[in-house]
């Protein structure tokens, strides 16, 4: 029997469903109705002609007790009791399947297919070989790694890759639209030579209401917070998926060929203060191990005032960060109850102040875990549970390495993810050209 998942205290909530009104938003609220992200090429749910016969869900994965051991949502997990739902994964092509008493859902993740499609020509079902992608990247090739949450995708330059250049990772995936997009914008930019993406939910995916509504025509209204009711969140013996970019860093980068890699930019999507937030903000941890100023680079206070001159790998990471946006911050924490506060200037130099979370942070929407810095009106992401765990595996290939957590709003991956798609257009124009 497994053990029960422990799953990590960032992502527990404590809610309730009202029954009356199942399709109340108690939680991600900031991303779907006030940032407005947009979510509906993620997945699709069909209604199937014919329940498929027994021996189809018997080559699959039931994963139904899985799913309601560590479901956050009581209203769900009730839900599925009641209707006698039994939940299925096709983990090759990871699809969910929905059994009812007398009908059979379909979850299908469409912007997985469509990015395998666009890489591989086809959705590969196992460890594929290293080939070219030029249609898609120029100049670099892809690699399929499968795993029992989606899998990843692996991108390197074709002549080698430079080891002073930074490792991008997108270890949400689907759950921030557009980070595959700046990833791919800075590789074509050559800010970067290799890439590792998330392609699975991990069990933190959104669902959209158009879905809903649905469901909920086919008798399956499922409450929308915080979704862990379709894609499993734990594997097998009960480890939560929240974490396997960052706990198989090593193994991913050895895929690659990197025996050491430096500069690691982890590329995450966020919800800013305001509609027309276009600020990044860049977090070099905020859980242990903390990192030590003196490993960043020179820092000095006058008169309450921090001065911050960045080594040059941290230098290197900022100027990478640049061409996002022009307003970028810096945070970080020194220890609990310390947290450092810094704008970047013209001149790559960084102007700060230290803070006390305790008082100086508060939460844009109650009851989740939405932190900002109010005097300032800019968010408070000075880096998690994950990028800690991704810290600590990049530390044991290189004593020196340096992790950005780069939390983007949604307005500048938008405009990058525009920017990508003219600069793919132009080529095929001047491929036609020719």
């Amino acid at each position: 029997m497994p053990r029960r998942p422990d799953i990590p205290s960032l992502f527990v909530s404590h809610f309730t469903v009202d029954k009356s009104a199942p399709f109340f938003r108690h939680l991600n609220r900031l991303e779907v109705e006030i940032g407005r992200e947009d979510y509906r090429h993620l997945k699709r749910v069909e209604l199937l002609d014919e329940t498929p016969p027994e021996e189809t869900f018997a080559a699959m994965e039931e994963i139904t007790e899985r799913v309601l051991d560590t479901t956050q949502n009581n209203y769900n997990r009730q839900l599925l009791f009641r209707r006698g739902i039994r939940v299925y994964l096709d983990v090759p092509r990871y699809t969910v399947y929905y059994r009812l008493p007398d009908r059979a859902l379909r979850f299908i993740p469409l912007w997985r297919q469509k990015v395998l499609q666009q890489f591989f020509g086809a959705i590969p079902t196992a460890t594929s070989e290293w080939i070219a992608c030029d249609r898609r990247l120029e100049g670099f090739e892809c690699r399929f790694e499968p795993d029992g949450s989606g899998g990843v995708l692996l991108l390197r330059r074709r002549d080698g890759i430079d080891p002073g250049t930074a490792l991008l990772t997108a270890t949400h995936g689907p759950y921030d639209p557009h980070t595959l997009e700046v990833a791919l914008y800075f590789l074509r930019a050559g800010k970067g030579d290799a890439a590792l993406i998330n392609l699975g939910f991990s069990g933190r995916e959104p669902l959209t209401d158009e879905n809903l509504e649905i469901l909920k025509g086919w008798g399956v209204p499922l409450n929308p917070s915080n979704i862990d009711v379709i894609y499993p969140y734990v594997d097998g013996q009960g480890h939560p998926y929240c974490y396997k970019m960052e706990e198989g860093f090593g193994r991913y980068a050895a895929l690659l060929g990197l025996s050491a890699p430096q500069l690691v930019i982890d590329i995450h999507g966020c919800v800013g203060t305001r509609t027309d937030d276009y600020r990044l903000v860049v977090g070099l941890g905020g859980f242990p191990p903390y990192p030590r100023t003196a490993d960043l680079g020179r820092m000095v206070e006058r008169g309450g005032v921090l001065h911050l001159t960045p080594r040059p790998l941290l230098r290197r990471g900022l100027g990478i960060l640049r061409d996002l946006s022009t307003e970028i911050y810096l945070q970080f924490c020194e220890e609990p109850h310390r947290g450092c506060h810094f704008f970047l200037l013209g001149g790559l130099q960084l102007i700060g102040r230290a803070i006390d979370p305790r008082t100086e942070v508060a939460s844009l929407l109650p009851g989740e875990e939405r932190t900002f810095l109010p005097s300032d009106d800019v968010r408070w992401l000075p880096g998690a549970g994950g990028n800690a765990r991704q810290r600590i595996e990049a530390g044991k290939l290189c004593s020196d390495a340096l992790c950005l957590h780069v939390e983007i709003p949604t307005a500048v991956r938008r405009r990058i993810a525009l920017r990508l798609q003219e600069a793919m257009i132009t080529d095929s124009l001047e491929s036609s050209a020719l």
